[in-house]
């Protein structure tokens, strides 16, 4: 009996100390790509997480450029707290690690699972 409460205790000391964390758990929902215009009907703005020169060869019209390097160094201007965005990159790493970040700085987002590849609309080029 005593090994079985050393045990409990043991198991219960493990458990809080992992949700004891310092690191908070990210939390957004992650859509499908064919949802995303619907989600852009609704009011929410889409970030492009890609890097500037991928972002110009083609994004979904009404996105703006947010590169992950810059939301990886904590800048996150123009982006607002309290706005809500879709977060979308190339295959869906880099908008994943965005979102993850954004999420925990407070932002509402919502991550796209697929990316860029997987588009199959129309496309916007900007030009320098």
């Amino acid at each position: 009996m005593k090994k079985l409460t050393i045990l409990m205790v043991l198991v219960t000391i493990t458990l809080l100390m992992a949700c004891n964390d310092t690191n908070v758990m990210a939390d957004f929902q992650t859509i499908e790509i064919d949802e995303v215009l619907t989600k852009q009907e609704e009011g929410f703005t889409i970030v492009d997480v890609r890097e500037t020169n991928d972002y110009e060869k083609g994004h979904i019209e009404g996105a703006i450029n947010k590169p992950i390097s810059e939301i990886q160094e904590s800048k996150f201007s123009p982006l607002v707290k309290g706005e809500p965005y879709i977060i979308i990159c190339e295959t869906g790493n880099r908008s994943h690690e965005a979102s993850e970040i954004l999420s925990n700085e407070g932002y509402d987002v919502i991550n796209v699972s697929e990316g860029m590849s997987s588009w199959d609309g129309e496309v916007v080029e900007s030009s320098n």
